[in-house]
């Protein structure tokens, strides 16, 4: 803008100095030829006087430079010249000024020289005898008074464009000075030329327009932000080029990313060949899923196309975390196979004993020995349905009764419970603690302290020992049962608690457990909002704690 205001005041200057040069040359030569032609006229008058008084002699004693005085006769023919002989000179009848001179008693003409730099004005008038007698001067053109004074002109305007120049340039920064320093976050506030109040109140309103909109959207985004932060599922949405424009922290942690991939091309900051396809099978058909494992976890990704208008403006990226289904659906066809199995071979054993007992192959003093196998794998299904009843409650997360109950009278009461078992493998039962009372179910935390119990005895040594303790820890009632027995491999201690899982198959079929006594342990612990830590090493004994907030 200051540019614009500097060549604009120095193009006006221009103008008007051009401007007045021509209009003052051309006055002051206007001027100056006038009084030359009145000058001329008044000449001739005096010259005519003399003339008709003195006629030629006159003429003769004329001696001027500036004046050319000529005589000429009613015919034309040029009686004296003061510049030259008559006899040198044409007939003179068909000059303008001395045919308008014979006419009309007086006339004048302007000649120009064959370059145009030099005029000569020629002023003729009639004497009373019939003859004229005509004045004339050379004087310079403007043309020629213009070349002669160009240096001077040329001077008086390159110092007025200079001055121009420095004047114009103080002027535009100081119109522009005040436009500059306007403070447009409150145009109002603003102390400037009053022209351009309108456009401040403009953009005052503007402002107002501007921040509430910023504040709306900055609200908007802070709300997605929070939402979509808060998600579980992961949230990628990328543009129609497939440039990330948001990412959750969900999807941050599936996909090992942090915020700086966002404006990036999503395939090349997690390179999937399997996840590349699926996002150009969105693209092309609409939506997408794909099921992928990543740090041991099953996620699925359900790629989806966002349209506008018929027009795709870009791709909705969603990962959920399908574990637990997945596990849930793996433990259901487990569940129902190992059920079958389980339920199938006492059966199997019951039905064969019935039949030869029904067909008479069964000796008689053989017959309690029968009679007392099939008892015992009947009441081995007792016990599974039992378990599998129990489980099936816990996974439905039935309401149950709660009340407060003293943790060490109920271990105290389980272990009684358990002693003639621990003394057919003599095994010593120790417990340590203080009275802990918790807010709970009696039947599932007994069902707790007596399977951990069980499974001590069962797989411990002959002659082994059994430790239990209840302490307080800040806010939890911590129970741990601790044993010499056999131990867990490492590679089988994450496995231990699910349905049906035994570590050695051929020892639990000897100890006639079920399969689903740590099992019960860890959904009843779950129900009380517990945590279950396990310790094992093989032939070294395993002690397994759990917490119960109080």
């Amino acid at each position: 803008m200051t540019r614009k205001i500097f060549n604009s005041i120095i193009i006006v200057a221009g103008t008007i100095l051009l401007s007045s040069v021509i209009i003052i040359m051309g006055c002051l030569y206007n001027y100056f030829e006038d009084v030359r032609e009145r000058g001329l006229k008044d000449e001739l008058k005096l010259s005519m006087a003399a003339v008709e008084d003195d006629g030629v002699h006159y003429l003769e004693k004329v001696k001027s430079d500036r004046y050319r005085i000529t005589w000429i006769a009613a015919d034309g023919t040029v009686i004296y010249d003061t510049a030259a002989n008559s006899e040198e000179h044409e007939n003179h009848l068909e000059r303008m000024e001395v045919k308008s001179a014979l006419e009309n008693g007086e006339g004048e003409s302007n000649r120009y020289s064959d370059t145009l730099f030099e005029k000569t004005m020629y002023y003729a008038k009639r004497m009373n005898d019939g003859s004229v007698l005509r004045i004339s001067t050379s004087s310079a053109t403007v043309g020629l008074l213009v070349l002669g004074m160009l240096q001077p002109i040329l001077i008086v305007v390159v110092i007025a464009l200079i001055m121009s120049g420095i004047l114009a340039g103080r002027l535009s920064k100081r119109i522009v000075k005040p436009l500059n320093d306007l403070n447009l976050e409150k145009p109002l506030e603003n102390d400037t030329y009053e022209e351009i109040s309108p456009l401040l109140l403009r953009i005052s309103r503007q402002n107002k327009e501007i921040k509430a909109q910023v504040k709306a959207i900055q609200q908007r985004a802070a709300e997605f932000e929070q939402i979509t932060g808060c998600m579980n599922e992961g949230l990628v949405l990328m543009d129609k080029d497939g440039i990330i424009l948001s990412i959750n922290p969900a999807a941050n942690r599936i996909f090992s990313l942090d915020e700086s991939c966002v404006g990036r091309d999503f395939l090349t900051v997690y390179r999937d060949h399997e996840m590349n396809l699926c996002i150009k099978n969105a693209i092309e058909s609409g939506h997408c899923e794909i099921q992928q494992t990543r740090f041991g976890r099953e996620y699925q990704f359900d790629a989806s196309r966002i349209e506008s208008d018929d027009e795709m403006i870009g791709i909705i990226l969603l990962i959920f975390d399908i574990t637990e289904r997945v596990q849930a659906e793996r433990n259901r066809r487990e569940f129902t196979a190992n059920v079958s199995h389980e339920l199938k071979t006492p059966l199997q054993g019951i039905i064969g004993s019935a039949e030869l007992i029904e067909n008479g192959m069964v000796k008689q003093e053989d017959l309690p020995r029968f009679i007392g196998h099939i008892r015992k794998e009947a009441s081995r299904l007792v016990i599974l349905v039992g378990d599998i009843i129990r489980l099936s409650q816990l996974d439905e997360k039935a309401e149950l009764i709660k009340e407060e109950i003293n943790l060490l009278q109920l271990v105290e009461e389980t272990t009684e419970n358990l002693k003639d078992i621990a003394k057919d493998k003599n095994i010593e039962i120790s417990i340590d603690g203080k009275q802990v009372i918790i807010y709970g179910v009696r039947k599932l935390l007994y069902e707790i302290i007596y399977n951990l119990c069980d499974n001590a005895i069962k797989y411990n040594i002959y002659g082994g020992n059994i430790k239990i303790s209840i302490t307080k820890n800040n806010q939890n009632a911590v129970l741990t049962v601790a044993d010499t027995g056999i131990g867990i491999p490492q590679e089988h201690l994450d496995r231990v608690f699910e349905r049906f899982y035994r570590v050695d198959k051929s020892h639990s079929k000897e100890t006639g457990g079920t399969g689903l006594g740590l099992s019960i342990v860890k959904h009843a612990v779950a129900y009380h909002h517990g945590k279950i830590d396990i310790e094992s090493k093989v032939n070294n004994g395993t002690t397994i704690t759990i917490k119960f907030p109080m």
